[in-house]
């Protein structure tokens, strides 16, 4: 309660008086023994026990004994109220505590019209000492969890920042094979081809130096993008569709279900980072379809067309649950088919359930070609 806006001293000393206050009138009325202000100062440590364990408790502390010795006075039914109250409030948190005051306080608004001012002050001083602690854990729990947003948003981030590394580092491979084999091709032409004029032999060293340069350029920055990735192993052929096969057998033997590859139309020759990238989505939509469609059959169609590459990648499985909201291997597909010009959508595939992947990616033109 130790809060801007509020008082608890103030409170606490509201809750003093109100129990002097009953407590002068009952014992001024009647024959109090000596063992009945035993059970009495027993029930003020036993109700303030709870919350000795939490901090910054000194003013409840004093509120809630303060109002257990001036509703002792009205009878032990009355205290044993107030303490399922208390312990209630304390026990259901924030969300329940207005549940628990209503019912449980309701009474004590009745009494008001029967009972001295004590009774009613000190009944009500407590609901209002529960409504500033509900008031700081409201605060706190907003606070936590925006602290969890914020590292969810951070993690995302991160996990996007190494996809694209990753990607990065793959692409790197395709294109520095590319470079070699121009600088490869520029000084083979420069030393076999006969009657070469000096023009054209110098033109070709052009070539082969420009091509050099670009592969160590490309070298440095492939440095840069592992200074933060973690060691990874000696580094293989990039794969591509040739390989789908031996993908959908594997994924045969880990789920134990059916996987069909269907081709449609034509196939045409790809740029090798669109095969990689191709390779790597199916893979990834397989990989999501064994975590959250297990037993589902899978079916991967690969569709060659004038306008792209599309693949699709469909289970019928249960779909998504409700509170999904996609992770981080759908961000990655999209991370991988953008860096090649291409884009990916997710979805329901049915009326039934099921999840889709569909990516469409570039294919070479007339002219590339």
């Amino acid at each position: 309660m130790n809060r801007p806006g509020t008082c608890p001293a103030a409170v606490a000393a509201l809750a003093v008086a109100a129990a002097a206050e009953a407590l002068v009138r009952f014992v001024a009325s009647r024959d109090v023994a000596g063992a009945f202000l035993v059970l009495l100062a027993a029930l003020a440590v036993a109700s303030t026990a709870p919350l000795a364990l939490r901090r910054d408790t000194t003013a409840a502390l004093v509120v809630t004994a303060a109002s257990v010795v001036a509703l002792a006075g009205f009878g032990l039914f009355t205290v044993a109220g107030l303490l399922a109250q208390l312990a209630a409030a304390y026990r259901v948190g924030r969300r329940g505590a207005l549940a628990v005051a209503v019912p449980l306080g309701l009474p004590y608004l009745v009494l008001a019209f029967f009972t001295p001012v004590g009774v009613v002050l000190a009944a009500l001083v407590p609901g209002f000492a529960l409504a500033g602690v509900a008031r700081r854990v409201s605060r706190a729990d907003a606070a936590h969890l925006a602290a969890q947003d914020a590292f969810a948003g951070t993690l995302v981030e991160h996990t996007a920042r190494g996809e694209r590394a990753r990607i990065a580092r793959e692409l790197h491979d395709v294109v520095a094979h590319h470079i070699s084999m121009i600088s490869v091709q520029a000084e083979n032409a420069r030393l076999t081809t006969p009657g070469l004029p000096p023009a054209g032999a110098e033109r070709f060293a052009a070539i082969g130096g420009t091509a050099r340069a670009a592969l160590t350029e490309m070298r440095r920055l492939l440095g840069v993008l592992r200074s933060d990735a973690p060691a990874e192993p000696e580094r293989q052929p990039q794969p591509g569709l040739r390989e789908l096969a031996a993908l959908l057998d594997e994924a045969r033997d880990a789920s134990g279900s059916g996987t069909r590859l269907i081709l449609r139309g034509p196939p045409v020759p790809l740029d090798p980072g669109v095969e990689l990238a191709a390779y790597r989505i199916v893979q990834e939509a397989l990989t999501n379809a064994r975590r959250h469609a297990p037993g589902a059959a899978v079916d991967v169609e690969i569709s060659y067309r004038a306008d792209g590459l599309v693949l699709r990648i469909r289970d019928n499985g249960p779909g998504p649950g409700p509170a999904s909201n996609g992770g981080h291997g759908l961000s990655g597909m999209r991370e991988r088919a953008a860096a090649v010009g291409g884009r990916l959508r997710t979805g329901v595939s049915g009326p039934a359930g099921g999840f889709v992947v569909e990516a469409t990616l570039p294919v070479p033109t007339e002219e590339d070609r």
